[in-house]
């Protein structure tokens, strides 16, 4: 594994943080160079080894917000606290702005729609249809008006775009985990996983949990297949069903990732995912010149479109 954890922040350097966060690239690029630092993460189980877990735990416990060297000192002195913290955690970002992906997709969809979300978080993936959005050239809104929530993305290619938003008439939510925009300490962990210089996401987050805490959508505690089985059951009648899995699958392990695909299918429901490469090798081989560092929109094992990350574009196939 020694090999694979260097390469590992190696690559969240490189192409993950490439314009997102210098920050986050200095200590990623450090960290894979290191073998004392190194070491301390491979005493991890494999999946709390991330970037992106050791950083916002690091953020938390108080970690200096200086060039790698300042942390390499400070991770460790503090690395019991980490490791305790990053075994007890996990990376729930929760970005609205996937939502300008997430939303078109909706819109191909037979309405009314139940919606459910696995690994929902704080469920702000939950709620697509409180938010505003521009696209090429129009403005859409709840009916009710302009949200309290703007998103904006690069559109390109043949995007569906909406007139109006999808009728979603129930939704609820399922995470290992849940997180509460009433809690302020799971409010400070939503916060602290937005990565540093990154202030416009941040302030979507905060306006985002603001908007749902108007209306916090349900969310139970339970394993993804879990919560498939039990929201899809509580799913009122005469909706269509639609899972969402918005940048989660890569948590599972993968014959847990596979069965969670064939319940889903066998449940009846769409199924709108959002993954990055070597998630979902059904959905990569139709790809056409696959870029490390985007995620694939699918519905129902096809692909719809390359999307950034934490929404930054969206380019219709």
């Amino acid at each position: 594994m020694e090999k694979d954890t260097a390469d590992w922040y190696r690559n969240f350097a490189e192409v993950e943080c490439k314009g997102q966060s210098e920050l986050f690239a200095n200590w990623a690029l450090g960290i894979s160079g290191d073998r004392d630092v190194l070491d301390l993460i491979e005493t991890l189980p494999l999946q709390k080894r991330q970037p992106n877990l050791i950083f916002a735990v690091s953020r938390v416990l108080g970690a200096p917000l200086e060039s790698y060297n300042s942390l390499r000192v400070w991770l460790i002195e503090n690395w019991n606290r980490i490791a305790g913290q990053a075994i007890q955690r996990s990376t729930q970002t929760n970005e609205p702005r996937r939502c300008a992906a997430l939303l078109p997709a909706l819109g191909l969809i037979d309405e009314p729609i139940a919606l459910i979300e696995l690994g929902a978080s704080a469920g702000l993936c939950l709620i697509p249809d409180r938010y505003s959005y521009r696209f090429t050239n129009h403005w859409l809104h709840p009916e009710d008006g302009p949200s309290l929530v703007k998103i904006e993305s690069e559109f390109s290619g043949a995007v569906p775009f909406l007139r109006r938003m999808p009728n979603v008439q129930w939704r609820a939510g399922a995470d290992l985990n849940p997180l509460s925009v009433l809690n302020p300490e799971d409010v400070r962990w939503l916060e602290t996983l937005i990565w540093p210089e990154q202030e416009e996401r941040l302030e979507r987050v905060q306006a985002a949990m603001e908007l749902a805490r108007r209306d916090p959508p349900r969310i139970i505690e339970a394993t993804a297949l879990e919560g498939l089985q039990t929201l899809s059951a509580d799913a009122p009648r005469g909706l269509r069903k639609v899972v969402l899995t918005p940048a989660v699958l890569v948590y599972l392990p993968y014959l847990k990732r596979m069965e969670l695909v064939e319940a889903i299918r066998s449940s009846g429901a769409s199924w709108i995912s959002l993954d990055a490469l070597n998630v979902l090798p059904e959905v990569d081989a139709k790809l056409r010149k696959p870029k490390p560092g985007q995620f694939t929109l699918s519905m129902d094992g096809e692909p719809l479109a390359r999307v950034g990350p934490h929404g930054q574009f969206v380019d219709w196939l």
